[in-house]
């Protein structure tokens, strides 16, 4: 048994130190890798992994709006259904107007009537203009008369002389005496005119007081119908509920034949369109932020299909200052928490792929090395 072991003795050996070698290769060769694969995250680590921010404390946001009508009715018509896509200026709702519509009319007889009477306080000024027209041609007829009266007065006394010297006839005196006398009563007659038109234009003037106080009142009550008319139109035209922005409706929970009121939620149109990212970052994260700065958007709906975008703004305070009930400190229990802080990031436009929804969970990315360095990666 000896012999035989120690025949065996020098094939172990020689197989014991063949195996040494591999051993050795394979502990360097570990080593290798080992050392590499610290010295590829080591690198990393430096030029980009201490840069980069991330959350998965993300949703994705839009601005949605609730639309409600401004005036009370029944409802006529919906013109949209759950979760159809809209234009601005989409009829959405409809609304019954006949009273409305009456209500323009009749705003619209209030507007007339009140131009009418306005008319004919604007004619009784008109009146006095003409009163005094008259009274200048009065006043002309007046002085024509009094030359005329003057002329033959002239003749008569021309005529007297003349029939003294014998130079004319008796029959010419009394032909001048004549057409003196017919001039003195043309002259009575014009002043008679003149001092009626003068009497009628003191009587008018002596209303004008009243009649331009009544005037303004009428003007007033022009203004107070065309406004009742312009509300009225307004009330007619708010009977139409339209789509303020694109988006898609939901939460439609009108119908046709129900009675609404102003401020009663109808529906809601969001623009997902226009969807952004609002990202809670802890305050720790924030020191080397800026708005401009690059993020990388992974949306757990569409896996291997990262996007991208931009910091857009940061909250002015954390969302526990905006809490409906904040937490108060001031006691002698106090546990301090890392507060979170949210920031919006704006997304980059992208070729027709999956439609981001708000509500979306995603994971932010930022990254904060300096922009050129950045933007190249």
């Amino acid at each position: 048994m000896n012999a035989a072991v120690e025949q065996n003795a020098p094939a172990e050996a020689a197989q014991q130190a063949s195996t040494r070698p591999r051993r050795r290769q394979a502990w360097i060769a570990g080593g290798s890798l080992a050392a590499v694969t610290v010295l590829a995250f080591a690198s990393y680590w430096l030029t980009t992994g201490r840069y980069l921010q991330t959350t998965d404390d993300a949703y994705v946001r839009a601005d949605w709006v609730a639309l409600s009508p401004r005036v009370a009715g029944y409802v006529a018509k919906v013109e949209v259904a759950d979760d159809q896509p809209v234009q601005a200026g989409d009829v959405l709702v409809r609304l019954q107007d006949q009273d409305y519509r009456a209500r323009v009319e009749q705003a619209q007889a209030s507007v007339a009537e009140a131009q009418a009477a306005q008319a004919g306080q604007q004619l009784a000024a008109e009146r006095i203009n003409q009163r005094q027209h008259a009274i200048q041609q009065a006043e002309a007829t007046v002085r024509s008369a009094t030359a005329e009266r003057q002329r033959t007065a002239l003749d008569v006394q021309r005529y007297r002389g003349l029939v003294r010297d014998q130079a004319a006839t008796a029959q010419r005196l009394e032909s001048a005496n004549a057409q003196a006398a017919q001039a003195q009563a043309a002259l009575q007659g014009a002043q008679a005119a003149l001092r009626e038109q003068r009497a009628q234009l003191a009587m008018a003037k002596a209303r004008s007081t009243q009649a331009d106080a009544e005037l303004q009142q009428r003007a007033a009550a022009l203004a107070h119908a065309q406004a009742r008319r312009q509300l009225a139109s307004q009330d007619q035209h708010d009977t139409v509920i339209r789509a303020p922005l694109a988006g898609i409706v939901g939460q439609r929970r009108v119908r046709a034949g129900q009675y609404v009121v102003p401020g009663q939620p109808l529906l809601a149109v969001v623009p997902v369109q226009q969807a952004y990212v609002v990202a809670n970052y802890k305050e720790t994260q924030l020191a080397r932020m800026r708005p401009g700065q690059p993020v990388e958007i992974r949306v757990d709906s569409f896996a291997g299909q990262p996007l991208h975008g931009r910091v857009a703004s940061f909250s002015p305070a954390s969302g526990n200052v905006f809490a409906l009930l904040p937490s108060d400190n001031a006691t002698g229990n106090f546990t301090k928490i890392v507060q979170r802080f949210p920031v919006r990031i704006l997304l980059d436009p992208a070729p027709a792929g999956p439609q981001l929804l708000p509500g979306m969970s995603v994971v932010s990315i930022v990254d904060t090395r300096p922009a050129e360095v950045a933007d190249g990666h």
